[in-house]
């Protein structure tokens, strides 16, 4: 059983807002680099971490992937 874990309301509304001034997931993905996040896929989920330590900050919703 895989428990995921929700991210913070105002991380989530910084990456949902970075994903709307983008055209391209690739170039969202750059953008959050330049902040210091990542997002790491696996299992057909993607995650979102925190570059400087590779910490998972919580699971990315659906609609963002």
């Amino acid at each position: 059983m895989i428990i995921e874990n929700t991210l913070e309301a105002p991380l989530l509304e910084f990456i949902t807002e970075e994903r709307k001034k983008c055209l391209s997931a690739r170039e969202w993905k750059f953008r959050l680099a330049g902040f210091g996040y990542g997002i790491k896929e696996d299992n057909g989920r993607s995650f979102v971490v925190q570059l400087r330590n590779g910490s998972d900050l919580g699971t990315l919703p659906s609609n963002l992937h």
